[in-house]
C-alpha cells in the first residue's frame, strides 16, 4: 500500500478489506504515512505496528524537517506544517528512521522512484524507461503519484504502459515490471475509494482492489483542523 496520507477512515477500510479475504503474511507500505489528511498520529501507529517495511515518502520526509517545503504547493506544504506540529518524538523518530529504499523477495521498494526514491513523479514511458537501470530487481514498487499503473520492459529496451485495473490479476512472469499500487488515502485518477493490492506468491500473482470508505468523516475532521479546503473537496473526486 502506498500514499496513505494520514486518512484513518480510507486506511481502517483497506485493512478490514484485507481481513475480509483472509488476510495477508506482510505489509509492505511505500511511503507517505502523513501528510494532507487529519490523522497522523493514528495512522503512525498503525503501520508501525503493522508493517513489516516501510519506505520514506516526500510528505514523510517534510514532516520531520529532513525535506525542504519550498517544493510543495500551498496547500501541501500549510497541511506538511499542521503534520509537524501534531508529531511526537516517537513518531519523528519512527519518520526518521525509515528508508528511501528497501528490497523483499524480487521486489525494490520506493516511494517516488528508483532513480530518486523520495521525489521524482513516475508519469510517462520515457522517465520509467530510464529507470530500469536504477534497480536489479525484476519488479519495482512505487507510490507518489497516486495512480494504480504498470510500466513494462519490453524487447529491444524499451517500455510500455498499461493502467493496474482492478480485479484483475497481473501474472509476474520473465518481464521486468515497474508497478504502482495506488493510494490509499487521496487517489488521483478519478475513483475516490481507496487503493492497494495483494501479491499472492503462490501463484506470483498481483491483485489490484479499490475499497469504499466514509470519505466524509475524514473531510468533517479536515475541516475541523482548518486544513486547506482544496484538499478537502478533492477527496470526493479522487483527483
Amino acid at each position: 500500500m502506498a500514499d496513505i496520507h494520514a486518512n484513518m477512515a480510507a486506511l481502517s477500510a483497506v485493512l478490514d478489506d484485507i481481513k475480509r479475504r483472509g488476510g495477508v503474511e506482510q505489509v509492505w507500505c511505500l511511503g507517505d504515512i502523513v501528510g494532507y489528511g487529519p490523522d497522523p498520529l493514528q495512522c503512525i501507529e498503525i503501520m508501525r505496528r503493522l508493517s513489516d517495511v516501510c519506505v520514506a515518502g516526500n510528505h514523510d520526509r517534510a514532516a520531520t524537517g529532513r525535506l525542504n517545503m519550498a517544493e510543495f504547493n500551498p496547500e501541501a506544504a500549510y497541511a506538511c506544517r499542521w503534520t509537524a506540529e501534531q508529531l511526537k518524538g516517537e513518531d519523528i523518530a519512527f519518520l526518521d528512521s525509515l528508508p528511501e529504499v528497501a528490497a523483499r523477495q524480487d521486489f525494490t521498494l520506493v516511494h517516488g522512484s528508483p532513480r530518486q526514491p523520495v521525489w521524482e513523479y513516475l508519469l510517462s514511458i520515457s522517465g520509467a524507461r530510464e529507470n530500469f537501470s536504477h534497480f536489479s530487481t525484476r519488479f519495482c514498487l512505487f507510490g507518489h503519484t497516486h495512480v494504480p499503473s504498470i510500466f513494462r520492459r519490453t524487447e529491444g529496451g524499451g517500455c510500455s504502459f498499461s493502467p493496474f485495473s482492478p480485479n484483475i490479476g497481473l501474472a509476474l512472469g520473465q518481464s521486468r515490471m515497474i508497478i504502482n499500487p495506488g493510494s490509499v488515502g487521496q487517489p488521483r485518477d478519478g475513483d475516490p475509494r481507496a487503493s492497494y493490492a495483494i501479491l499472492d506468491d503462490r501463484v506470483r500473482m498481483l491483485r489490484l482492489y479499490r475499497v469504499a470508505y466514509d470519505i466524509s468523516l475524514t473531510q468533517a475532521k479536515m475541516v475541523k483542523q482548518n486544513l486547506p479546503v482544496k484538499l478537502v473537496s478533492r477527496l470526493s473526486r479522487g483527483v
